[in-house]
Protein backbone atom coordinates (compact mmCIF):
# COMPACT_ATOMS: atom_id res chain seq x y z
CA UNK A 1 0.00 0.00 0.00
CA UNK A 2 1.20 3.56 -1.07
CA UNK A 3 4.03 2.38 -3.50
CA UNK A 4 7.98 2.32 -2.94
CA UNK A 5 8.67 5.67 -3.04
CA UNK A 6 9.96 7.05 0.23
CA UNK A 7 7.52 9.47 1.83
CA UNK A 8 7.31 11.61 4.76
CA UNK A 9 5.82 9.42 7.51
CA UNK A 10 5.29 11.78 9.94
CA UNK A 11 2.28 12.59 9.07
CA UNK A 12 1.21 9.42 10.37
CA UNK A 13 1.52 10.33 13.84
CA UNK A 14 0.36 13.79 13.75
CA UNK A 15 -3.32 12.26 12.42
CA UNK A 16 -2.74 9.33 15.27
CA UNK A 17 -2.10 12.43 17.71
CA UNK A 18 -4.78 14.62 16.72
CA UNK A 19 -7.60 11.16 16.91
CA UNK A 20 -5.80 10.68 20.66
CA UNK A 21 -6.36 13.56 21.27
CA UNK A 22 -10.19 14.04 19.76
CA UNK A 23 -10.65 10.71 21.80
CA UNK A 24 -9.64 13.13 25.22
CA UNK A 25 -11.96 15.43 24.30
CA UNK A 26 -14.68 12.90 23.68
CA UNK A 27 -13.93 11.37 27.30
CA UNK A 28 -14.30 15.25 29.02
CA UNK A 29 -17.50 15.86 27.20
CA UNK A 30 -19.14 12.55 28.30
CA UNK A 31 -17.86 12.99 31.38
CA UNK A 32 -19.37 16.39 32.04
CA UNK A 33 -22.45 14.75 30.58
CA UNK A 34 -22.66 12.22 32.80
CA UNK A 35 -21.31 13.92 36.15
CA UNK A 36 -22.41 17.57 35.60
CA UNK A 37 -20.81 18.41 38.59
CA UNK A 38 -18.48 21.10 37.90
CA UNK A 39 -19.85 21.72 34.48
CA UNK A 40 -17.56 25.22 33.56
CA UNK A 41 -14.24 23.34 34.97
CA UNK A 42 -15.08 20.61 32.38
CA UNK A 43 -15.61 23.03 29.10
CA UNK A 44 -12.57 24.75 30.31
CA UNK A 45 -10.52 21.37 30.15
CA UNK A 46 -12.71 20.57 26.71
CA UNK A 47 -11.60 23.86 25.45
CA UNK A 48 -7.96 23.38 26.38
CA UNK A 49 -8.12 20.44 24.44
CA UNK A 50 -9.66 21.82 21.50
CA UNK A 51 -7.04 24.27 21.16
CA UNK A 52 -3.88 21.75 21.66
CA UNK A 53 -5.84 20.02 18.63
CA UNK A 54 -5.92 23.34 16.59
CA UNK A 55 -1.88 23.10 16.91
CA UNK A 56 -2.08 19.84 15.43
CA UNK A 57 -3.62 20.87 12.70
CA UNK A 58 -1.67 23.69 12.17
CA UNK A 59 1.63 21.16 12.26
CA UNK A 60 0.13 19.10 10.12
CA UNK A 61 -0.86 22.43 7.25
CA UNK A 62 2.61 23.80 7.81
CA UNK A 63 4.30 20.29 7.07
CA UNK A 64 2.23 19.82 4.15
CA UNK A 65 3.52 23.15 2.77
CA UNK A 66 7.32 21.79 3.14
CA UNK A 67 7.02 18.03 2.19
CA UNK A 68 7.87 17.41 -1.27
CA UNK A 69 6.92 13.74 -1.24
CA UNK A 70 3.20 13.01 0.39
CA UNK A 71 2.47 9.46 1.92
CA UNK A 72 -0.99 10.51 -0.20
CA UNK A 73 -2.74 12.99 -1.73
CA UNK A 74 -2.27 16.67 -0.44
CA UNK A 75 -5.86 17.45 -0.62
CA UNK A 76 -6.29 13.79 1.13
CA UNK A 77 -4.29 15.17 3.66
CA UNK A 78 -5.58 18.80 4.48
CA UNK A 79 -9.11 17.10 4.50
CA UNK A 80 -8.34 14.31 7.14
CA UNK A 81 -7.17 17.01 9.20
CA UNK A 82 -9.75 19.48 8.66
CA UNK A 83 -12.24 16.87 9.36
CA UNK A 84 -10.83 15.32 12.84
CA UNK A 85 -10.01 19.50 13.73
CA UNK A 86 -13.38 19.56 13.24
CA UNK A 87 -14.55 16.90 15.23
CA UNK A 88 -13.55 18.85 18.50
CA UNK A 89 -14.33 21.82 17.32
CA UNK A 90 -18.20 20.32 17.60
CA UNK A 91 -17.72 18.71 20.81
CA UNK A 92 -16.05 22.08 22.09
CA UNK A 93 -19.57 23.57 20.85
CA UNK A 94 -21.58 21.24 22.61
CA UNK A 95 -19.92 21.97 25.71
CA UNK A 96 -20.31 25.87 25.13
CA UNK A 97 -23.84 25.98 25.06
CA UNK A 98 -24.25 23.08 27.91
CA UNK A 99 -22.85 26.36 30.00
CA UNK A 100 -24.17 29.34 27.71
CA UNK A 101 -27.81 27.72 27.86
CA UNK A 102 -27.18 27.45 31.90
CA UNK A 103 -28.27 23.79 31.30
CA UNK A 104 -29.54 22.53 34.79
CA UNK A 105 -29.93 18.69 34.82
CA UNK A 106 -28.74 16.51 31.45
CA UNK A 107 -31.26 14.51 29.37
CA UNK A 108 -30.66 10.41 29.06
CA UNK A 109 -30.40 11.61 25.54
CA UNK A 110 -27.68 13.92 25.78
CA UNK A 111 -25.92 11.41 28.44
CA UNK A 112 -26.42 8.59 25.27
CA UNK A 113 -25.30 11.26 22.59
CA UNK A 114 -22.34 11.74 24.18
CA UNK A 115 -21.28 7.88 24.75
CA UNK A 116 -21.97 7.46 20.84
CA UNK A 117 -19.39 10.95 19.95
CA UNK A 118 -16.73 8.55 21.80
CA UNK A 119 -16.91 5.20 20.80
CA UNK A 120 -17.04 7.03 17.05
CA UNK A 121 -13.77 8.68 17.98
CA UNK A 122 -11.93 5.60 19.26
CA UNK A 123 -13.17 3.78 16.11
CA UNK A 124 -11.70 6.52 14.21
CA UNK A 125 -8.10 6.35 16.03
CA UNK A 126 -8.30 2.49 15.42
CA UNK A 127 -8.68 3.46 11.45
CA UNK A 128 -6.32 6.15 11.16
CA UNK A 129 -3.78 3.80 13.26
CA UNK A 130 -4.20 1.11 10.33
CA UNK A 131 -3.14 4.11 7.61
CA UNK A 132 0.29 2.96 5.88
CA UNK A 133 -0.52 -0.54 7.09
CA UNK A 134 -0.26 -3.37 4.15
CA UNK A 135 -3.59 -4.00 5.13
CA UNK A 136 -6.32 -2.07 4.24
CA UNK A 137 -9.49 -4.20 4.89
CA UNK A 138 -10.13 -2.97 8.64
CA UNK A 139 -9.95 0.83 7.90
CA UNK A 140 -13.15 -0.30 5.21
CA UNK A 141 -14.71 -2.11 8.85
CA UNK A 142 -14.11 0.86 11.09
CA UNK A 143 -15.37 3.29 8.22
CA UNK A 144 -18.82 1.01 8.56
CA UNK A 145 -18.62 0.78 11.89
CA UNK A 146 -18.48 4.81 12.36
CA UNK A 147 -21.68 4.80 9.71
CA UNK A 148 -23.55 2.77 12.05
CA UNK A 149 -22.58 4.82 14.78
CA UNK A 150 -24.08 8.07 13.51
CA UNK A 151 -26.85 6.27 11.92
CA UNK A 152 -27.27 5.67 15.82
CA UNK A 153 -26.78 9.30 17.11
CA UNK A 154 -29.10 10.20 14.41
CA UNK A 155 -31.65 8.11 15.69
CA UNK A 156 -31.20 9.26 19.60
CA UNK A 157 -31.35 12.91 18.04
CA UNK A 158 -34.32 12.80 16.84
CA UNK A 159 -36.19 11.16 19.15
CA UNK A 160 -34.88 13.38 21.72
CA UNK A 161 -36.16 16.40 19.56
CA UNK A 162 -39.57 14.56 19.55
CA UNK A 163 -39.73 14.13 22.97
CA UNK A 164 -38.86 18.24 23.57
CA UNK A 165 -41.53 18.60 20.94
CA UNK A 166 -44.24 16.73 22.99
CA UNK A 167 -43.53 17.25 26.87
CA UNK A 168 -41.48 20.63 27.00
CA UNK A 169 -43.87 23.32 27.63
CA UNK A 170 -41.05 26.36 27.84
CA UNK A 171 -40.66 27.44 24.25
CA UNK A 172 -36.72 28.67 25.15
CA UNK A 173 -35.76 25.64 27.10
CA UNK A 174 -37.04 23.44 23.76
CA UNK A 175 -34.98 25.82 21.49
CA UNK A 176 -31.96 25.58 23.86
CA UNK A 177 -32.23 21.48 24.17
CA UNK A 178 -32.72 20.93 20.11
CA UNK A 179 -29.96 23.29 19.92
CA UNK A 180 -27.64 20.96 22.06
CA UNK A 181 -28.83 17.65 20.70
CA UNK A 182 -28.15 19.17 17.05
CA UNK A 183 -24.66 20.02 18.13
CA UNK A 184 -23.75 16.45 19.68
CA UNK A 185 -25.18 15.22 16.88
CA UNK A 186 -22.90 17.02 14.31
CA UNK A 187 -20.38 15.64 15.94
CA UNK A 188 -20.89 12.21 14.75
CA UNK A 189 -21.49 13.62 11.40
CA UNK A 190 -17.72 14.71 11.58
CA UNK A 191 -16.75 11.44 12.08
CA UNK A 192 -18.69 10.14 9.15
CA UNK A 193 -16.80 12.56 7.14
CA UNK A 194 -13.05 11.47 8.32
CA UNK A 195 -14.05 7.92 7.62
CA UNK A 196 -15.48 8.78 3.89
CA UNK A 197 -11.91 11.03 3.69
CA UNK A 198 -10.36 7.55 4.87
CA UNK A 199 -12.16 5.45 3.11
CA UNK A 200 -11.36 7.32 -0.31
CA UNK A 201 -7.56 7.41 0.73
CA UNK A 202 -7.01 3.64 0.56
CA UNK A 203 -8.97 3.37 -2.86
CA UNK A 204 -6.86 5.46 -4.71
CA UNK A 205 -3.72 3.85 -2.86
CA UNK A 206 -4.77 0.33 -2.61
Amino acid sequence: MFGLIPKEEKFFQLFKQMTENTIEGALALKDMLDNFENPAASQRKIKDIEHNGDSLTHEIIQKLNKTFVTPFDREDIYALSSALDDILDLIDASAQRIIMYNAETIPHEAKSLGFIILQSCQVVDKAVAMLGKQSNEHIFEACVEINALENEADRVSREAISRLFDEEKDPIQLIKWKEIFETLEKATDKCEDAANILESVVVKNA
